[in-house]
């Protein structure tokens, strides 16, 4: 069904991009007709929801009991908050209980829980839907905020694993008191109350730890109180069973999201250059933790209805389809190029005048 030779390939962004979702579509179509199972699509999201809370709840369980490490926790719980990320991204896009608002919007309350350090759900709908309708432009605040745009460096290393460092840099690069006031009411509307319990739940685990370390270090260890360690058992155990696991998991799929969108210089409506297929084999580890986002993201921006297991399951016709339509694949160019599709333009020198 995919066209090969070069001379019949449509010509136009439009044509093309209907010819990869024709394509991605039949083949979704194919699979549900050979695997009826796929056809209950509430279900299985409700099943997903379910198999990884159980995950992140038994993963738990066992690090409190001394049955496996801290470390094997957090792993284990970002890989399956990872799965509630795709769930929340699918119920923006109502694709499970889409008439059936109690089963939907409880569904959409469990991903925020297990996932406390994004947005509320239900707010990002309305940015990610406008994301859809922008993207590469500066009003795509859904990829801007998670630094889609930014020239690489140390400011945008901390803002993509950090959703309140993203917002206090743009705070300190803000002009005027009205835009810093819109940014701190935007970020404190966003995030209450979960994001704002879970970042502060990260920095005082980070502020205790490093204070005691450096203490230690130069020989003053500080005589804790009991009240002190007590409420800090408690932190540790919830960076460790939840907001870490999050931390991590924001940063792998921020990184892997704001490099496979291009921004600033996209044909406007060009679905064919708003993303890139972003799947070498050492982002990996990176991609584990956001259920394959840098492979399969793309193919939504051309079919947006499907759920992300479908995804899954059509990537290799959608990547043979996508690369002979033109859509990049592995363009690591972006990384030095802040995400524009094309190389910045040198400016003409100008001539130099010579003297009379």
């Amino acid at each position: 069904m995919t066209l090969t030779p070069a001379t019949h390939a449509p010509h136009n962004h439009q044509q093309r991009s209907a010819h990869i979702r024709s394509v991605v579509m039949a083949r979704g179509d194919e699979l549900r007709q050979r695997y009826p199972i796929l056809k209950h699509q509430d279900a299985i999201g409700a099943g997903i929801l379910a198999f990884a809370l159980a995950g992140m709840i038994g993963s738990a369980w066992l690090y409190l009991d001394g049955a496996i490490a801290w470390w094997a926790c957090l792993l284990a719980n970002a890989f399956f908050a990872s799965l509630t990320h795709e769930l929340e991204h699918d119920l923006i896009h109502s694709m499970y209980f889409r008439k059936q608002r109690v089963p939907h919007n409880l569904m959409m309350g469990l991903v925020w829980m297990a996932r406390p350090s994004t947005i509320n759900p239900w707010i990002r709908r309305h940015l990610h839907l406008n994301h859809h309708k922008v993207s590469g432009t500066e009003t795509d605040i859904e990829e801007r905020a998670i630094t889609n745009g930014e020239p690489w460096g140390f400011a945008r290393l901390l803002m993509v694993g950090d959703n309140m460092m993203s917002s206090f840099i743009r705070l300190l690069r803000a002009k005027t008191w009205a835009h810093r006031k819109m940014i701190v009411s935007r970020t404190l509307k966003g995030y209450a109350p979960l994001g704002l319990l879970n970042w502060s739940t990260w920095y005082v685990f980070l502020g205790f730890h490093l204070i005691d370390f450096v203490a230690t270090a130069s020989g003053a260890p500080i005589a804790w109180s009991a009240t002190t360690l007590s409420v800090m058992n408690i932190v540790n155990i919830a960076v460790v069973v939840l907001v870490g696991p999050n931390v991590l998991r924001t940063f792998c799929l921020h990184f892997i999201s704001s490099n496979m969108h291009y921004y600033g210089d996209i044909e406007g409506g060009n679905v064919v250059q708003q993303t890139q297929v972003l799947n070498p084999w050492w982002l990996l580890p990176l991609q584990a933790f956001c259920f394959n986002f840098g492979s399969t993201h793309g193919i939504h921006h051309f079919v947006v209805k499907e759920p992300f297991y479908i995804r899954q399951m059509t990537a290799p016709v959608a990547h043979k389809v996508m690369r002979e339509m033109g859509v990049r694949f592995n363009d690591f160019g972006t990384f030095a190029r802040a995400n524009r599709w094309d190389a910045p333009r040198k400016e003409a020198a100008a001539p130099v005048q010579q003297p009379a």
